[in-house]
């Protein structure tokens, strides 16, 4: 069965950073589209950051030059690394796969879809 299971939330400052994990099992997340979503309480949920199978990485506005996608092959693992933390990113961060999408297209999920989602990670940033 396929699992994809997030590690890494917790609370920090405004300013400060946090690397989430994203372990994946039974598929190989380098032949996939992998990405991070995200859904803050009353609001709908939101694509953050993918990464396509060529590597090619798309971020939301909101999180460009903050936040950074990559994975590690080899363990199949996907992170997103994020700093200069803001209050407004404040959520549930969920990791999803999905095949046959581009990068863009992947964080666009209300249009194509996921094929597999975590379970999520809560962040939480104080001011």
């Amino acid at each position: 069965q396929v699992q994809l299971v997030e590690s890494g939330g917790g609370s920090v400052q405004a300013g400060g950073s946090l690397r989430l994990s994203c372990a994946v099992s039974r598929f190989t997340s380098s032949t996939y589209s992998m990405a991070w979503f995200r859904q803050a309480p009353g609001k709908e949920r939101e694509g953050v950051a993918a990464i396509d199978s060529g590597g090619t990485k798309m971020y939301a506005e909101s999180v460009k030059g903050r936040f950074t996608i990559s994975q590690d092959n080899a363990k199949n693992i996907l992170y997103l690394q994020m700093n200069s933390l803001k209050p407004e990113d404040t959520a549930m961060y969920y990791c999803a796969a999905v095949a046959g999408l581009s990068a863009i297209q992947a964080l666009n999920d209300r249009v194509y879809g996921m094929d597999y989602w975590g379970k999520g990670t809560l962040v939480t940033i104080s001011s």
